[in-house]
């Protein structure tokens, strides 16, 4: 009896992460952009809104995300590397090449990195703004052992510019496009004022 009790527990379990995985997308992966760090940021771990030795903190509003690296099937993939980089509040990237650079917010952090033990990551930045020629977005790379490199952007949800964005809309597939953006909420029981979203990223494994 405990064997037919617990293969009617487990069948349906089964059933349910095979029809999730089969509504799974794997994540597009998308342009580096000229702006991936040249070094790398004494701190550089997921709070990219703090910079050890500094009291202020960055200018923006506060975004909290997070979400797990997958593959195909839904199952996490467990010791990826995640990277994060995005301009500050003003639109300036730390980047040498970058337009304007000395006026950037040195109490932003700029590019963060985390790895996902257990399959999940979390970053604590700020919600991206859009500068000329683009949209608001966030530069994701995921380094995963035995998937190589995926390097993606993610996009808010609402922003009309992501109509117009000639990297987004570079994805034909909606689907596929649609992967990419993310809704963002209040996080208030997070950090008051703050926001937070999101982002499954799934490989091609």
């Amino acid at each position: 009896m405990l064997i037919g009790a617990t293969a009617a527990i487990v069948a349906p379990a089964l059933a349910n992460l095979a029809a999730a995985s089969s509504h799974l997308i794997v994540t597009p992966g998308q342009t580096e952009g000229p702006f991936y760090p040249v070094s790398f940021p004494a701190d550089m771990d997921n709070d990219l809104v703090r910079v050890t030795g500094q009291q202020a903190q960055a200018m923006g509003q506060v975004t909290h995300i997070a979400g797990r690296v997958l593959n195909k099937r839904g199952e996490p993939v467990r010791g990826a590397m995640v990277e994060i980089w995005q301009c500050d509040a003003r639109g300036i990237y730390h980047h040498p090449q970058q337009a304007g650079v000395q006026r950037r917010d040195a109490a932003f952090q700029g590019y963060g990195r985390i790895e996902a033990a257990d399959g999940r990551y979390s970053f604590r930045t700020i919600r991206p703004v859009a500068y000329p020629g683009r949209t608001p977005h966030i530069h994701f790379k995921v380094h995963a052992p035995g998937a190589g490199r995926l390097t993606t952007q993610m996009y808010i949800a609402g922003e009309r510019q992501n109509a117009t964005d000639g990297v987004l809309n570079r994805i034909r597939n909606a689907r596929a496009r649609d992967s990419l953006i993310v809704n963002l909420e209040a996080a208030d029981g997070i950090e008051p004022g703050g926001l937070r979203g999101t982002f499954d990223i799934v490989l091609d494994l």
